[in-house]
């Protein structure tokens, strides 16, 4: 019979050999443009999807590989089609739910690309394109562990398998709920991984263990019935810009900390992270100040963060000597762990309506919620993936939050009560997702699909005396 470590042996050999053919593959997706966002090219994400099933459909693994989609509730639309794809477990052995997403950001201003993105390119160790870290390298590490697993023992495993690939997570998830009310038998799983997320640096591996919540908004501000001369009417007349302006400022103190009433923060110890290290991997430039108070990683994962993350004013290159009538503005709040997103957005427009200057008009739509997420570390699986990430890295993890947020987990703990939630990734902290220049380091990538695939091992030979 064979042994432990010559099972384990194997499949460090399989997933080293296998790094070749995730990498190409992964090249492959990154070359289809999904963004699933409202007014770009759906069919690139049902092109994706393809792809993506016949990738899974290539292990020989699975019972059932399927495109799908669930409607969105309260609308008449349906969501992007996401892969499902089952194999029952056996002989009491675990199943394991294996997440990831297929969908991408859009790619903002192509003059600052220095490659073209959806051309993946390998510069320095690191390979360049939209969603060849987020989270297409997600796609494949699972893709490339199954492989691996399978090259090592055989298709003839105990371990149950669920693969769901989303199509929409950067678009907000507005199906996820009902993907799981409707698919819930099959997505059923003792364990879930949700391989989304970064890692303490490209050399450490980490188990995500809380992230922040998020609520996200548009509003808009209205002073005039229409726009008038600034020259006629300038100095009696507040234009809606001035309105926004000095509405807007009032969510932050002199430190740049969030300053709304209602909005909480969790009290937690965090390790040491210096403001070198922020400068370094944020991009931040000599001379301009870190805002807000108190640690700086508990600034990122146990404080409320505010941002305004679109605005329509009129452009520079439109710009006329006019009273603008009204603004409309997109504001993205990050929530500490422990605060209910409904009750966050709430404070956000209550604080906002009390302080809209000069009787300013408001209008709120278009809200989104995600709840944050606090990792419970003590069931066995955390403990099984610490034991493979440090075996699939050669380095200790380490435990760490996450200023992101992932809003469908809150849906998953939901559903799924039962099962134990492990959020991981292939990111690195120079890794640029959803900025111009997102990339993947290849060694982190290696070490991820390895460390999967060798989790994946230890929980076949996982039996129900365990």
């Amino acid at each position: 019979m064979t042994s432990d470590l010559t099972r384990q042996d194997a499949v460090r050999e399989a997933a080293a050999s296998g790094i070749p053919a995730a990498l190409a593959d992964l090249g492959t997706l990154v070359r289809i443009p999904s963004i699933a966002f409202p007014g770009f090219d759906h069919g690139e994400v049902q092109r994706s999807a393809e792809a993506v099933a016949g990738l899974v459909r290539g292990t020989g693994l699975f019972e059932v590989v399927d495109i799908r989609r669930s409607a969105i509730p309260g609308t008449s639309e349906v969501g992007m089609p996401a892969v499902i794809a089952t194999r029952a477990a056996r002989n009491g052995r675990p199943t394991i739910l294996l997440y990831a997403h297929h969908d991408v950001q859009p790619v903002g201003d192509d003059a600052l690309w220095e490659s073209p993105p959806f051309e993946p390119t390998l510069r320095d160790g690191r390979i360049y394109g939209r969603g060849a870290a987020d989270d297409k390298a997600g796609v494949m590490a699972h893709i490339g562990a199954l492989r691996a697993l399978t090259e090592a023992v055989g298709t003839d495993f105990d371990l149950g398998v669920v693969l769901f690939f989303e199509g929409e997570e950067e678009a907000g998830s507005r199906s996820f709920a009902q993907f799981l009310s409707d698919n819930a038998d099959e997505l059923r799983a003792d364990v879930i991984v949700v391989a989304d997320s970064g890692n303490w640096d490209a050399q450490t591996p980490a188990l995500t263990v809380s992230l922040r919540g998020n609520t996200r908004f548009t509003m808009r501000v209205r002073t005039l019935e229409h726009a008038s001369h600034s020259g006629m009417f300038g100095g009696a007349v507040p234009d809606a810009m001035m309105a926004g302006v000095k509405l807007l400022a009032t969510f932050w103190d002199d430190d740049g900390a969030v300053a709304v009433d209602g909005l909480t923060e969790r009290d937690a110890e965090t390790p040491p992270y210096s403001e070198e290290t922020l400068r370094d991997e944020a991009g931040l430039p000599a001379g301009v100040r870190p805002i807000g108070t108190g640690t700086i990683l508990s600034r990122i994962w146990n404080k409320p963060s505010i941002t305004v993350t679109g605005i329509d004013a009129p452009s520079v290159a439109n710009a006329s000597n006019t009273l603008s009538p009204e603004i409309a503005v997109v504001i993205s709040a990050r929530l500490a762990p422990g605060q209910d997103a409904r009750g966050a957005y709430e404070a956000i427009e209550a604080h906002l309506r009390a302080h809209a200057p000069f009787g300013a008009q408001l209008e709120f739509s278009d809200q989104d919620f995600g709840d944050p997420f606090l990792v419970d570390t003590s069931g066995w699986a955390v403990a099984a993936a610490r034991e493979a990430l440090h075996e699939g890295y050669g380095v200790e993890p380490v435990d760490i939050g996450v200023g992101g947020s992932i809003p469908f987990i809150a849906d998953l703990v939901r559903d799924f009560p039962d099962a134990q939630i492990l959020v991981t990734g292939v990111e690195d902290p120079h890794g640029r997702a959803h900025s111009p220049n997102e990339s993947l380091h290849v060694e982190t990538f290696r070490h991820a699909l390895l460390a999967e695939a060798l989790l994946l091992e230890k929980l076949d030979r996982r039996g129900p005396e365990a």
